[in-house]
């Protein structure tokens, strides 16, 4: 995936999006991990992001639950941000 990532940045935005409309930590986690390697390398994500390589080794693990400064700072260390989005029906604002 990390070669796939790399070669078309684009399908990775399209993949962590969709892990995100899903839910699935786990899966989030793999793919940040994949990503992390596809832009240079779990290393020189952790250099960038101030975090200790080890660190971020566990942080993007299946089981990893990172804060979010640190996500925050990985995202940011691979070009990426946060960003918040309505759902696709919001509910009425004023429903009673």
């Amino acid at each position: 995936m990390a070669e796939l990532f790399r070669d078309d940045p684009a399908l990775a935005l399209e993949v962590i999006n969709d892990i995100l409309a899903d839910g699935d930590q786990a899966e989030l986690m793999t793919v940040l991990r994949q990503l992390a390697q596809a832009v240079g390398g779990v290393q020189a994500v952790a250099e960038q992001a101030h975090l200790n390589p080890t660190q971020l080794y566990r942080t993007l693990s299946p089981k990893g639950n990172p804060a979010l400064s640190s996500l925050s700072a990985i995202l940011k260390a691979m070009g990426l941000r946060l960003a918040v989005q309505p759902l696709a029906a919001p509910p009425s604002a004023h429903a009673a």
